[in-house]
């Protein structure tokens, strides 16, 4: 799969460039990190972003304003003011509904991947832009994307990737993108995120509350948890949901899929590889590392039909997964689950433009050990290493109502962090404490930030999903998916969406009112 994108970089600090050139990006297969679905984010991501540009410039070269790129110098360390190194970091903005200079500016934070122009040209927070004449930038996170400090990925490198790195970035690009843009003191900045740049959203207000008015977070998971199995329970909930298509007999469907897949890994060599063949991994499924990865994998295309369904760009939704999973599509009498789980891995290898669905393990280790920057992809490396420092969000299988295998276990998604950095697992479970402890998990106690998450996502179950003051409100969309709120105004949103983003305009409105009266 190939990619091009014209880059137009203009780099402020020390010795001005200007260039405009296209580059040819391969869009490798990256064999790992399948359990939180990064890669069908950002093939989600990419497609949305796509969409938005062509409806935007399609019409009339004129009429739309294309969005500036540009590069503010960072100190690398932030925290230690002898230490001159510093790295270009990469934003966007989007001014073309900006209403003076003491204008709101909507911050739109990057999270653990890259951010093209589409980051403000498209979804909240450009849809609310209009109505305040709102400035809106986006912010693309340190090592991620093009915002990669100089000497590559290894450890003594890395020590200076972390939420709290990133929170640094955002107060001090808060003040020089004040004096770049010209942007009055007294315009209030409110940040917007999803997932974990939700979390970063929040964690800016908690933490800068005088650089940063309000906040939007998004399936924001707040509280960092090493075995996060509640991932799975959700999975197996949002399987049963009448509202998105779901079943009590789609559920029983899939444990019926997965049970025939750990038959046939039993069943010997003979049997391992006609199931290799038909479930598209790459390389034996002797070893038990590699069956794990190979479960791994299909849990995650299960987890992020669920995690994503119903937006733009996703291969299967919810509906479709289990019309599969059920025969819907064919003659029922001779289809099994396991036939259409195996028909839901070719729509979603194809759709992705992927040539297999797992790779060995040592192959996975070998690709995370890398620490040659990618020019594109996820970022695998950077963000395995935040989730054995901060974060972990291990999902597991454990009780009764998830309808996958046990494997792969916490210990065996633990070992990566030990193989690829040197890190044990109480080494991460303490961190994983450690970050709770600094931020406050889901009671931040931040003001003025608002939480928004669909009753569908998994990971709505680390976030704040009931009030936690009048000025902490929280927002549960009934059927709504992972981030959708964020994502671009389609004629098939449900009523409940349109509702979630009607109250978020809304919030907005009242705190934006109260500036009014302080003024007056």
């Amino acid at each position: 799969m190939y990619l091009m994108i014209r880059l137009s970089q203009v780099f402020s600090g020390k010795g001005q460039q200007n260039f405009s050139t296209d580059i040819i990006v391969e869009e490798k297969e990256y064999p790992h990190s399948h359990k939180d679905s990064r890669r069908l984010r950002e093939h989600i991501q990419r497609f949305q972003e796509s969409s938005s540009l062509n409806l935007g410039f399609g019409l009339s070269p004129g009429l739309v304003a294309v969005p500036k790129q540009g590069w503010i110098e960072q100190p690398l360390d932030p925290f230690n003011t002898s230490d001159r190194r510093t790295f270009l970091q990469r934003y966007w903005v989007n001014d073309q509904h900006r209403a003076g200079e003491d204008a709101p500016v909507f911050l739109h934070i990057g999270g653990e991947g890259s951010l093209g122009p589409g980051s403000v040209m498209a979804g909240h927070p450009v849809a609310l832009a209009p109505a305040w004449g709102a400035l809106v930038i986006s912010l693309e996170h340190r090592f991620y994307g093009l915002s990669m400090p100089a000497g590559g990925l290894d450890m003594a490198q890395l020590r200076y990737l972390s939420s709290r790195h990133a929170l640094a970035d955002v107060a001090s690009a808060r003040q020089m993108l004040s004096r770049l843009l010209n942007v009055s003191s007294s315009s209030p900045w409110i940040c917007f995120g999803g997932s974990y740049a939700g979390s970063l959203a929040t964690w800016s207000r908690l933490k800068f509350p005088h650089l940063v008015f309000a906040a939007v977070s998004s399936s924001a998971p707040l509280r960092a948890v090493l075995d996060f199995s509640a991932y799975n329970e959700v999975v197996a909930r949002s399987l049963t949901q009448v509202a998105i298509g779901g079943s009590l007999e789609c559920r029983a469907a899939t444990s019926a899929a997965f049970a025939e897949v750990e038959r046939l890994l039993r069943a010997g060599p003979a049997a391992q590889a006609v199931l290799k063949e038909e479930l598209g991994a790459c390389g034996s499924l002797d070893l038990t590392e590699d069956q794990g990865e190979l479960l791994g994998a299909l849990q995650a295309l299960v987890g992020g039909t669920v995690q994503y369904d119903g937006q733009a760009g996703t291969p299967l939704s919810v509906r479709q997964l289990c019309g599969l999973l059920l025969g819907n599509s064919g003659n029922r009498s001779h289809s099994t689950p396991y036939l259409g789980l195996r028909r839901a891995v070719q729509v979603v290898l194809r759709s992705m433009g992927q040539r297999c669905l797992s790779f060995s393990r040592a192959e996975t280790v070998a690709q995370l050990r890398t620490t040659k920057p990618q020019v594109s992809g996820v970022g695998d490396r950077q963000w395995l290493y935040q989730t054995c420092t901060e974060f972990g969000f291990y999902v597991t299988c454990e009780g009764p109502q998830c309808p996958f295998p046990q494997l792969p276990a916490l210990p065996f998604q633990l070992d990566l962090c030990e193989q690829v950095f040197g890190l044990t697992a109480a080494s991460v479970a303490q961190a994983v404490a450690q970050t709770n402890s600094y931020y406050g998990g889901q009671t931040p106690g931040a003001t003025q930030v608002l939480y928004v998450n669909g009753d569908t996502d998994p990971w709505h179950v680390l976030s704040v999903t009931q009030d936690l003051g009048p000025s902490e409100p929280a927002l549960v969309i009934p059927g709504a998916s992972h981030c959708i709120d964020m994502a671009p105004m389609r004629t098939s949103d449900s009523p409940s969406l349109r509702l979630g983003r009607q109250k978020i305009f809304q919030q907005l409105q009242v705190w934006f009112k109260g500036i009014k009266k302080r003024q007056n």
